[in-house]
């Protein structure tokens, strides 16, 4: 019988009810015998929603991250600007994979081109697929007015708004859809059912590459850029984070 594998879903800011969230979506995706364990910031903004708010996340993400490394096999970054990735992968000695991350590859598995719907600004997600390298295999971006706390509060309002926006991208010729948001977690099933082409939920993407990589196995890279930094300095950082960046 195969070991059982803890996954950490950590989210980014620190709303409980998003985490909580989450955790349900990530349950749901999960095979049987592994643990998730979610876990939020006990420093940092409530939403993000500014470059910002980002930069302030990414500290707070990285301290929590410290705190568990070492004690689960992989981590899921529940954010969907995938905050921190580079910098989380570089540090943990487990596969992080971040949420949008994970259903932007998974969406071209299943098409050409994909669209992404989402709450507010597009903009953070058109960098954050460049920067995976996706660009050329967008179709379309769509952020609905309401907030990831409407989606806590009314999550039908939500569900209606994103229902249209969704039909929007695949006119422009997507062939699956990433639903991204981490307040939109669990709310693919509800979605599907009035789409045309196939939804990505960025957190059942992340459990199951998640799941994959941990069986895989891989080791940590020795040099190059995603090397664990060694024997690094710093000053009033959480004990945690910073005997990960001092590590001889």
């Amino acid at each position: 019988m195969p070991a059982p594998i803890r996954l950490l879903v950590a989210n980014a800011n620190t709303t409980d009810a998003i985490t909580d969230l989450c955790a349900a979506a990530a349950r749901a995706a999960a095979a049987p015998g592994t643990e998730i364990v979610p876990a939020t910031p006990r420093f940092g903004p409530a939403v993000i929603a500014t470059r910002a708010e980002g930069a302030i996340a990414a500290h707070g993400l990285l301290a929590l991250l410290a705190e568990h490394a070492g004690a689960v096999d992989g981590v899921l970054l529940a954010v969907s600007h995938d905050t921190a990735l580079e910098a989380a992968r570089q540090l943990l000695p487990c596969p992080v994979v971040g949420m949008t991350e994970a259903a932007c590859f998974a969406a071209c598995l299943l098409g050409g081109r994909f669209g992404l719907v989402t709450m507010g600004s597009v903009d953070p997600y058109r960098e954050r697929i460049a920067q995976h390298g996706l660009a050329t295999r967008l179709a379309a971006l769509r952020g609905i007015a309401l907030t990831p706390q409407d989606a806590v509060r009314d999550p039908e309002a939500v569900a209606r708004q994103m229902d249209a926006a969704i039909a929007e991208v695949v006119a422009e010729g997507a062939d699956a859809v990433v639903l991204g948001g981490a307040a939109l977690a669990g709310m693919g099933p509800r979605l599907q059912r009035a789409a045309r082409v196939p939804l990505l939920d960025g957190i059942a993407c992340g459990v199951k590459l998640l799941e994959m990589l941990v069986a895989l196995r891989p080791p940590k890279p020795l040099t190059g850029s995603y090397a664990p930094p060694l024997g690094r300095e710093s000053k009033g950082l959480d004990p945690a984070l910073a005997a990960l960046l001092r590590r001889a």
